[in-house]
């Protein structure tokens, strides 16, 4: 008997890819096609994307454009990961587990009569409409890296505003250790949320949080924005977290509760699988998933599939100047 051979890392199915909702599975496979025509159908659904022939059909909804200020040390020579592919390609599960089930089934969620409520160890709670937070924030842009657990990568030019800002105001108590962040629950406007089969099986509302330190950190950002434009739903709209230095699943989109508390608050993939999933969640090529490796990432810029550049990843995505001391003296493989 032959002596199979090792599977390296890069070789491993991802696990989005794994997971395919029924409905599109059941379409590939043609309902009993064979093996050849499975193949050739899953290859065009998952890739042609990339391609430039076929893209996600996504409603077109008017965006409003944003008045911000351009910093200087957040504005980058980082070659930017184009538009349609920033608004047409993300994980967003409460839509679908397909990349681009986002930006095609997305726009059935209403943020008209949007509010965020901010509560907890705060002297000061308060609950913001859209039109307070865009008069109490000057908007930024900021491009950042992002990085995705599943190891690929993107370079985004978010419009937001300095998380720090709004904790500012509200005015921490003595008490407030951590930060704990809240989706909007809505399972009729969500699919996701409403079968466990086409969001994951995921616990929901989605929950993730952050400690006080990184959240007051100057690189963290409550987005408004994307591309000079208000964000889409498929992004996180109307608001939504970006924490540069963390893997992507930590930026959790259309946030309606912020909540600071004394001890540490549950996250969803933390409590869906904590072998896997850290509540720290620091990019760090040398502490890989279980399952694959996070030495390299797949940067996807302008071209097609075949041509995503294949890059080393950076330890704190490249941020370690500004959040390293942070988790001086921290373990970072135990507190992954």
């Amino acid at each position: 008997m032959k002596k199979s051979e090792k599977i390296n890392s890069s070789d491993v199915t991802p696990e989005s890819v794994f997971f395919m909702k029924r409905r599109k599975l059941l379409k590939l496979l043609g309902l009993g096609v064979s093996g050849v025509a499975i193949s050739s159908a899953v290859k065009a659904d998952l890739f042609s994307w990339f391609s430039g022939d076929e893209k996600p059909a996504i409603p077109q909804i008017e965006r409003k454009t944003l008045i911000f200020i351009q910093p200087e040390e957040y504005q980058s020579q980082l070659t930017l990961t184009p538009e349609d592919k920033v608004t047409g390609y993300n994980n967003f599960y409460e839509f679908g587990l397909n990349k681009s089930d986002p930006a095609e089934y997305a726009h059935t969620m209403k943020t008209d009569e949007w509010t965020v409520t901010i509560d907890g160890e705060v002297n000061r709670p308060m609950t913001l409409n859209l039109d307070d937070i865009q008069n109490k924030f000057a908007l930024e842009e900021r491009i950042y890296r992002m990085r995705c657990v599943e190891a690929w990568s993107m370079a985004i030019p978010w419009v937001g505003f300095p998380l720090a800002k709004l904790l500012s105001l509200v005015e921490p108590t003595s008490k407030a250790k951590y930060v704990a962040f809240e989706t909007r629950y809505a399972p009729e406007e969500m699919p996701g949320q409403k079968s466990r089969f086409i969001g994951g099986g995921l616990p929901y509302p989605y929950v993730e949080g952050l400690r006080i330190d990184e959240a007051m950190n100057p690189l963290t950002l409550l987005a408004t924005g994307v591309y000079g434009k208000s964000l889409p739903n498929q992004n996180g709209a109307p608001i939504r977290l970006v924490v540069p230095w963390k893997y992507g699943f930590k930026g959790i989109k259309s946030i309606v509760k912020i909540r600071l508390m004394e001890s540490i608050p549950p996250t969803t993939w933390n409590l869906s699988a904590p072998s896997e999933y850290g509540f720290f969640a620091n990019v760090n090529p040398q502490v890989s998933h279980p399952r694959w490796s996070q030495a390299t990432e797949r940067f996807i810029g302008s071209g097609g599939f075949g041509q995503v550049s294949r890059q080393p990843t950076l330890l704190f995505n490249g941020y370690g100047e500004q959040v390293a001391d942070l988790y001086k003296g921290m373990d970072l493989r135990r507190f992954f």
